[in-house]
């Protein structure tokens, strides 16, 4: 399986040969029009075009071949636009010098580089969004475990008042006390809830 060191390693080697193709056809103007010395330049200029075509099919072959984590298979339409076949490739490149070429060979690689510069954009973002919902989940589940203990507090104060209501109630057995206990356990499980309700 590919890696993206293997294919940065691949994509600097084709932009060094780029710059090396691209400078021998500027020296090429050093040269006689014509002679086995020109010839023998012209040759080797073609060679490396060659080469760098070969390269250029080989980045393309190890993008694909990339682990579906780093979300390139996902986005290859995005960074390589529609697949272009060898005929529209060749229709483009066939009336272009070398020099127009390796122009166009630059710029199909500075695309992909925007392409590549897109896609961490995205994860960038999409990371930071990840982030602070996890923050967001985070504070919500400690307000929930803060309500969860006020209402304990509250369940155990109740069940406390009512023991005592209760005892209360057996000891007097009815009359105007137990009204009094009752409008007083009112008021206080008013109380506990207004606090409740005021600290949450």
């Amino acid at each position: 399986m590919a890696s993206p060191d293997s294919w940065m390693r691949e994509f600097n080697d084709a932009s060094k040969l780029a710059d090396e193709i691209n400078g021998m056809i500027s020296g090429r103007s050093s040269l006689p029009p014509s002679g086995p010395e020109t010839q023998r330049h012209m040759s080797a200029t073609r060679r490396k075009v060659t080469i760098l075509r070969t390269k250029l099919e080989t980045l393309q072959s190890l993008l694909s071949k990339l682990p579906n984590k780093q979300s390139i298979l996902a986005n290859k339409q995005n960074l390589l636009g529609p697949d272009k076949k060898m005929d529209d490739i060749m229709r483009r490149t066939e009336d272009l010098d070398n020099h127009g070429l390796v122009s166009f060979q630059r710029q199909i690689m500075k695309e992909q580089d925007e392409g590549l510069g897109k896609l961490e954009e995205t994860v960038i973002s999409t990371k930071h969004i990840a982030l602070a919902v996890n923050e967001e989940l985070d504070l919500h589940t400690m307000l929930l475990d803060n309500l969860d203990q006020h209402v304990d507090s509250t369940n155990s104060n109740l069940q406390r008042v009512q023991k005592k209501f209760a005892v209360l109630n057996k000891r007097t057995k009815g009359g105007c006390s137990s009204l009094i206990l009752l409008v007083l356990a009112v008021v206080i499980l008013i109380i506990v809830t207004w606090a409740l309700i005021k600290y949450l």
